[in-house]
């Protein structure tokens, strides 16, 4: 039996790609998962994995990642379902990507809005539960948060805020016996800025290698922290 059968997580977007292969991951394990989606269909994904035969069950939870409420109220579901609060994914993220000269405020908010403050507000609700429970905390960054590109100033903004928060609040929230990693993917295989993923991405890193990364670390010994951790493709395109 793993050590994680009949823990507790929740993931933010968790509908597709890296969010979808770390619930599918924790699945196997025997971990319950609930999934977090802006829209209804977030229950469709859940039904499906449920379908499948894991050990683990799973939830999904309509909420977008922006509204601070919505959060509050999709960790009170978690709780109310499972009674714990184990590991919190902060998954959740958009890109767009343009020129400074041709970013939009619009285009820029929504960026910085789910990718920075999206995470925040994930975080700020978890923070009760899994200092009862000396649970875990993961961001979901990108190697963008440390190397800068053209046409990434919306992105790169967010992902080096992203990076820089979490080691901070990594400090904080290790005095409550909360540990917190940020990892750091390089090209990734999924649907992210409307890719469709297809053989031609056999090169990238897969969701469920981010999954299997997520579970590996989870079953490390509690006093060994990898608080930020850079992975990209073994080979380049």
């Amino acid at each position: 039996m793993s050590k994680l059968e009949n823990k507790t997580a929740l993931i933010t977007g968790g509908s597709k790609g890296i969010g979808l292969g770390i619930a599918e991951a924790m699945l196997q394990e025997g971990m319950n998962v609930a999934i977090t989606g802006r829209t209804e269909s977030i229950k469709e994904v859940a039904a499906q994995l449920n379908s499948k035969a894991y050990i683990g069950r799973a939830l999904g939870l309509q909420a977008d990642v922006t509204d601070l409420d919505q959060m509050e109220n999709a960790v009170y579901t978690v709780i109310s379902t499972w009674g714990i609060l184990d590991v919190v994914i902060a998954n959740a993220g958009v890109g767009h990507f343009a020129p400074i000269q041709e970013m939009s405020a619009e285009k820029w908010h929504q960026t910085i809005d789910t990718n920075l403050t999206g995470v925040f507000n994930t975080v700020k609700p978890v923070i009760e539960p899994l200092s009862k429970s000396k649970g875990y905390l993961f961001t979901i960054a990108s190697l963008a948060g440390t190397n800068f590109f053209a046409n990434g100033s919306a992105y790169n903004a967010s992902k080096f805020g992203l990076v820089g928060f979490t080691q901070a609040i990594m400090l904080d929230l290790r005095k409550l016996g909360i540990r917190v990693s940020t990892i750091m993917p390089g090209s990734v295989t999924s649907h992210f800025n409307d890719h469709i993923p297809s053989d031609k991405d056999d090169w990238k890193i897969q969701p469920e290698d981010i999954g299997q990364m997520i579970v590996d670390v989870l079953h490390l010994h509690p006093r060994t922290l990898p608080s930020k951790i850079e992975v990209r493709p073994s080979l380049p395109n």
